[in-house]
């Protein structure tokens, strides 16, 4: 009885410390469209919206239009959209680019070592970074029926 009891009382506290756990973000340098290099550093005091996708994800061509929406709305209030495409062929994430326009910063990671970084395990995976650098929550895949809770996660974070 007494081993259940303690049982249930570690599950608990185990569920309840994860909740709130933020871990720094791995950070990079790449480069951007232009040639520009760019750092996670470059962020530092905003909360970042980190997507990582690639031309040939479906989820990720409805995810663009809500990341614009996102990058307008709370830009003033620091919130910094930043994707890192995937693809390695340039042509490929040009045209993507072309039909999906982003109001947001484009990052290049042909070689992928920034998603072994981060162990993205599908995608459009999507990291949101609160003003200190840390991981605050993750999403793998993007869902138009989730995206009140997506814009609630950036708001809280925003509100802080």
């Amino acid at each position: 009885m007494i081993n259940k009891y303690l049982a249930v009382c570690f599950g608990i506290l185990f569920l309840t410390s994860t909740q709130g756990f933020a871990k720094p973000a791995p950070n990079f340098s790449l480069v951007n469209a232009a040639g520009t290099q760019v750092s996670l550093n470059d962020y530092k005091g905003k909360v970042v919206l980190i997507d990582f996708w690639a031309s040939w994800c479906i989820p990720c061509r409805l995810s663009f239009p809500w990341m614009n929406d996102m990058q307008q709305k709370y830009q003033r209030q620091g919130l910094e959209v930043v994707s890192i495409n995937l693809d390695k062929e340039p042509a490929e994430r040009q045209r993507f680019l072309k039909k999906y326009n982003a109001k947001f910063t484009v990052l290049i990671d042909a070689e992928g070592k920034t998603p072994e970084q981060y162990k993205v395990l599908g995608m459009p995976t999507s990291y949101l970074l609160n003003r200190s650098g840390e991981i605050v929550t993750k999403h793998i895949g993007f869902k138009q029926s989730k995206t009140t809770q997506y814009e609630a996660e950036i708001l809280a974070e925003l509100n802080k």
